[in-house]
């Protein structure tokens, strides 16, 4: 759908307008009294969301690359069908580079807008991955941002997804920010050759981190002390959590991060990984869901 098209469908005065982000890719622009955010069409992927009055909560990467197949570094990228790498197919599934269908936009009685977006099976998703699916992603954007991602079967056969919320979070420096809700958790650590191991207090990141958590259904604080601010993760429909990190060797693997950015970004994912896997019979739905708000501390 074009740019004219969706503004003439969907765009409320004031508060929801589409931008071309530059290269044909429409952009969701929203303004609410409690926030604005931006969405990429492309991969239903939230690049920003900035509560009135505050700094970024959500990052994007000041070298991301906008371009038609490529998923955007930073924001919102959905992963699914499957999370983490798979042989031979697109790494974190196939959703996260294709363009999704505006399916509705609504005016909230609060003064918050929900953007709805939509994808579905075709031939050239059935070569990747050979289900019949309905996928919706539901975007509310007030001074909470709530983010629902749901999977309808609408296959005949059962099918099984790993999937993923990988949630970008801007902090003012990593050194000084530390994680809570874990505490105790089984995770898999993959920089230190997959062993599994137990967290015991807060995680705080010194060096690269590439951890799936399990059994974790807790919210995550993520206390952004250089900020002075708590963003909380609450979620639903998951009971796994990766945090990533990439530290800066890594990082220079990376062309579409500048130098240095990792001290300014933590991902907190929700997520259904590892063993944290949902299997859906034919005609079923599951809905994962990540709701992020934000909450001021003392200097």
């Amino acid at each position: 759908m074009d740019l004219q098209t969706l503004q003439k469908q969907f765009a409320i005065a004031e508060r929801l307008h589409f931008e071309d982000s530059g290269v044909g890719l429409p952009v969701a622009c929203i303004h609410t009294p409690q926030a604005t955010a931006r969405v990429a069409l492309q991969g239903a992927q939230v690049l920003a969301w900035q509560p009135t009055g505050q700094a970024p909560v959500i990052w994007t990467s000041q070298a991301a690359v906008y371009q038609p197949g490529k998923p955007v570094r930073g924001g919102v990228p959905i992963c699914w069908p499957w999370f983490g790498p798979l042989t031979g197919k697109p790494a974190h599934g196939f959703v996260r580079a294709r363009p999704w269908q505006v399916r509705a936009v609504t005016l909230l009685h609060d003064g918050q807008v929900r953007l709805d977006l939509g994808l579905c099976d075709t031939l050239d998703t059935r070569a990747l991955w050979p289900h019949a699916f309905d996928l919706e992603l539901a975007v509310t954007v007030g001074a909470t941002l709530r983010m629902a991602l749901t999977t309808h079967n609408t296959g005949d056969t059962p099918i099984r997804i790993s999937q993923a919320l990988h949630s970008y979070f801007a902090v003012g420096d990593i050194a000084q920010t530390r994680v809570q809700g874990l505490d105790g958790s089984r995770y898999l650590d993959k920089v230190q050759g997959e062993q599994e191991r137990q967290q015991s207090g807060d995680v705080q990141c010194s060096a690269e981190t590439d951890r799936v958590y399990f059994d974790t259904r807790a919210d995550c604080l993520i206390h952004d002390t250089a900020q002075q601010r708590v963003i909380r993760v609450a979620k639903q429909g998951s009971a796994s959590t990766v945090l990533w990190n990439p530290w800066s060797e890594k990082e220079k693997s990376f062309a579409d991060m500048a130098a240095g950015e990792y001290r300014q970004m933590l991902c907190v994912e929700t997520c259904n990984a590892g063993p944290d896997l949902v299997r859906l019979a034919a005609g079923q739905s599951h809905t994962l869901v990540a709701q992020v708000s934000v909450q001021p501390t003392s200097p």
